[in-house]
């Protein structure tokens, strides 16, 4: 890894493509999300230029001044990736294309609310603490397939898939075992819920710079990138 960030998204990519190919898929099919906690906006504008247009926030009250300065001039996809607070909720129902951490019905209910006040439906993921760690947010992976089922009640929000933070571990291997089962969760859904269709159809955010190959390998159409391409903060 450089400090050049277009040769990192070179690397990354080439990453990217060598585990789908290793588990016989198409890496067009793997969305590539650039992670820019505290990555001032020139610097993210280096990522666009670099041919990154997804990109993941953490904090409500970073991604609003980022947004007012790239949206008008950039094609951004924005996914929120970090916790979110239902009364931060109003501040970016109009302007998020994902957000990936849905964990409660509470909050899964002023999305649909905010949505609705910006005549939208907004795209969601279910958070899934997959290794049950007491430091992180999320559903218990035996919680998920119930939760699934009563967000068909909101008519403002979609349900697009499922989202997990790993455990940080040296070696990205580790956390096969995490991504399977969240591969199988998907598989569960599609099977109970008819209007899912196939698992396909459902997608999978998960690993991160340390671990994004395995993710791949294991079943990610969405990896959550951000020490591998700017550095390290």
């Amino acid at each position: 890894m450089t400090g050049n960030i277009e040769q990192n998204v070179q690397f990354v990519r080439k990453n990217i493509a060598e585990a789908a190919k290793k588990s016989g898929r198409n890496p067009d099919d793997i969305k590539l999300i650039g992670v820019t906690k505290t990555i001032p906006p020139e610097r993210m504008k280096e990522l666009l230029a670099a041919g990154v247009t997804a990109i993941g926030e953490n904090r409500v009250q970073e991604f609003l001044p980022k947004h007012e300065i790239l949206a008008p001039e950039h094609a951004v996809e924005w996914h929120f990736i970090g916790h979110l607070q239902r009364n931060k909720v109003k501040f970016i129902a109009d302007k998020v294309d994902l957000i990936h951490s849905v964990h409660s019905l509470e909050l899964a209910g002023e999305i649909d609310k905010q949505a609705r006040k910006f005549g939208r439906q907004i795209d969601i993921l279910i958070e899934v603490n997959i290794a049950n760690e007491s430091t992180k947010f999320g559903l218990k992976p035996e919680e998920v397939l119930d939760f699934a089922g009563k967000l068909v009640d909101f008519a403002n929000i979609r349900l697009k898939g499922l989202m997990c933070i790993a455990p940080f571990v040296e070696n990205g291997s580790e956390n096969r075992l995490f991504f399977e089962n969240m591969r199988n969760l998907r598989v569960d859904i599609a099977k109970k819920y008819h209007y899912y269709h196939q698992a396909n159809n459902l997608n999978l955010s998960m690993g991160m710079s340390g671990d994004y190959s395995v993710a791949i390998e294991e079943g990610a159409t969405m990896v959550r990138v951000g020490t591998a391409l700017f550095g390290e903060r």
